[in-house]
């Protein structure tokens, strides 16, 4: 386990986030995952304590394992990587305006947030494996 440090804490405070597309369309493909990645590294640039450890995707909804500071909500930081990554992605593919008229967004309202504790690695596992064939991971976040 990884402790971070800032002048007035000691911390270690991850998530398990999932993002759905809005209308649960089925937008992402290796294509576009690819350059959501990019510009999820991006906004690192500015906002350096917010740390995606881990990010995989489905067709319809990305899951992270993500590190966020004490001083920061984790709606603050949804709500930054929500609005950086649709914008880039309406701009860079355009079939995604077509498909989302009349909205700014991509993504659904809302999201699903836990936190991670002594299952870390089977919650970063279970986001690698997003996209192929169940083999029971499913069972294990459910049980």
């Amino acid at each position: 386990m990884e402790f971070k440090r800032l002048s007035n804490c000691v911390y270690h405070c991850e998530y398990h986030l999932v993002l759905v597309s809005k209308y649960r369309r089925k937008i992402f493909n290796e294509g576009i995952f690819a350059y959501f990645e990019i510009k999820l590294n991006e906004i690192r640039k500015h906002y350096p304590l917010i740390e995606c450890k881990t990010v995989n995707h489905d067709k319809d909804h990305v899951h992270f394992l993500i590190s966020v500071p004490p001083t920061m909500s984790v709606g603050s930081a949804v709500r930054i990587i929500k609005s950086n990554t649709a914008r880039a992605l309406k701009q860079k593919f355009p079939f995604l305006k077509e498909l989302y008229w009349g909205t700014d967004g991509i993504w659904s309202d809302g999201y699903f947030a836990t936190t991670v504790g002594i299952n870390e690695q089977m919650i970063k596992q279970y986001i690698e494996q997003q996209g192929q064939e169940d083999t029971g991971q499913a069972k294990l976040a459910l049980g």
